[in-house]
């Protein structure tokens, strides 16, 4: 099938829209994905360690985890709100 100009044009006015709204969404919360960066960092870092941390480590990464999963929804609950 060949794409129509109308198609073409239709496609191009959603992508132009969806891609401009995902930015000012993401520029509207800087300190929060900040936020989620930094925790996937600490993450890794808490990966990294030795694990020889009497269960310690272990228990940092699952808090970790949650504060990634609490920063995350708080940037999708602000995007519909």
């Amino acid at each position: 099938m060949k794409p129509t100009w109308k198609r073409v044009s239709i496609l191009a006015a959603l992508f132009s829209a969806g891609v401009l709204t995902g930015t000012a969404v993401a520029k509207r919360q800087p300190l929060m994905h900040d936020a989620l960066r930094d925790l996937q960092v600490a993450r890794g870092t808490l990966e990294a360690a030795t694990p020889d941390k009497g269960g310690h480590r272990v228990k940092a990464i699952e808090l970790t985890d949650a504060a990634i999963a609490e920063v995350k929804a708080g940037i999708e609950f602000d995007n519909h709100h």
